[in-house]
């Protein structure tokens, strides 16, 4: 009888052990900022030849090493050279979310790099296209700057379909209340997004277009921060086989939030303030099963201030952590249990260092997906 109960909880660890998402593995940001997730602890890593403000995006193969990182105007390769043709894309350094790396559908190695220009001005959104076959196996940007749509705002997240194989790509259109999601699958990138009109109007003098947009892990929820003047957070449910956004919730004042992120199990959203007046930067939490809009929005925790001047971005991690970028500091902050209710998510303001290097607003974007739970094979 012990034998069987033996290999029944084995067959059950078999099941639902979770599948490393290695893509994610390799971090570079800020002033030359950079972070190996393959160690059993994260380590630091000092090659990287970036500054950006704030947007970045990396991606590593499925076994964890390095393919190309940017700041949305330049694209380094793994030898930390800047790719042919991989200068003056369309992006800004002080972007929010100014790249993100979707890699194409059915094509094992291409990879599209989208931007976002500073605060809603007219390059928009845009693709570049990159051809890791190209330059002796190290990659060449073969198609660049491909428009898209403008004015949008600094936000960019992508999110899997739900047939786990295509991605929907989200932005939010300025002087507008329009989430537009375009559909990349082995073809391409759909030119017609679906519209969602939904929720606040991002508009003023730009400051609106500012701050972070994310996707839970398992494409279920999107979430975003919307900067001065309006200073708020905002959930939506997302239909990941129409690309839809419904059942808004409001989160709000805080005053210059900025940075979103969702835990591994989705049940719980971090949210950010830069800091403003004699106001520390502050790390709140929401409970995203605790009922009605009302319920979730009274379920806000503040987790931490942070003794730093100004704090940015959260973004999840291959650990299962959440790490926050904070101004000119040589650490990062770090959420230790972030599926955990209140302050038993264990928040550490010097969580983990950079070495001899500084973050300024910035983590990568990656894909969320994957951060997905997923059963062995």
């Amino acid at each position: 009888m012990l034998v069987k109960r033996i290999l029944f909880i084995f067959f059950l660890f078999v099941c639902f052990s979770v599948k490393a998402q290695k893509e994610t593995s390799i971090w570079y940001f800020g002033i030359k900022a950079g972070l190996n997730f393959n160690k059993t602890t994260p380590a630091p890593l000092y090659n990287s030849q970036m500054a950006t403000n704030e947007g970045c995006a990396t991606i590593a193969d499925a076994n964890g090493n390095l393919l190309f990182y940017t700041n949305g105007v330049y694209v380094w390769n793994k030898n930390h050279l800047i790719m042919p043709n991989g200068h003056r894309l369309m992006g800004h350094r002080s972007s929010t979310q100014s790249a993100l790396i979707v890699p194409k559908p059915g094509h094992q190695t291409q990879y599209y790099v989208f931007t976002t220009d500073l605060q809603s001005q007219a390059y928009g959104l845009r693709y570049s296209l990159v051809d890791m076959v190209r330059n002796d196996s190290t990659g060449e940007v073969i198609e660049k700057n491909m428009f898209m749509t403008s004015p949008v705002t600094e936000k960019l997240t992508a999110i899997k379909h739900q047939n786990d194989q295509d991605v929907w790509v989200l932005v939010h259109k300025w002087n507008s209340d329009a989430f537009v999601a375009f559909l990349v699958t082995d073809k391409g990138v759909s030119r017609t997004p679906v519209t969602t009109n939904i929720g606040t109007t991002h508009r003023g003098k730009g400051k609106g277009a500012i701050g972070c947009m994310k996707a839970s892990p398992d494409g279920k929820k999107v979430a975003l921060a919307i900067w001065r003047d309006i200073n708020q957070f905002e959930v939506f449910d997302f239909d990941n086989s129409t690309g839809k956004l419904s059942n808004r919730v409001t989160l709000g004042p805080y005053p210059e939030a900025y940075g979103v992120e969702f835990s591994p199990d989705g049940s719980k959203l971090y949210g950010t303030t830069n800091g403003i007046g004699s106001t520390e930067p502050q790390i709140w939490q929401f409970n995203l099963n605790a009922g009605s809009k009302t319920a979730i929005a009274s379920s806000a925790i503040l987790i931490s201030n942070s003794k730093t001047h100004k704090i940015g971005a959260l973004q999840l991690a291959p650990d299962g952590k959440i790490y926050l970028a904070k101004e000119d500091d040589s650490y990062l902050g770090v959420i230790h249990n972030p599926n955990a209710a209140g302050w038993s998510c264990r928040y550490i303001d010097k969580g983990l260092s950079l070495g001899d290097r500084k973050a300024k607003l910035g983590l990568p974007n990656f894909v969320q997906s994957y951060f997905q739970a997923k059963p062995l094979n």
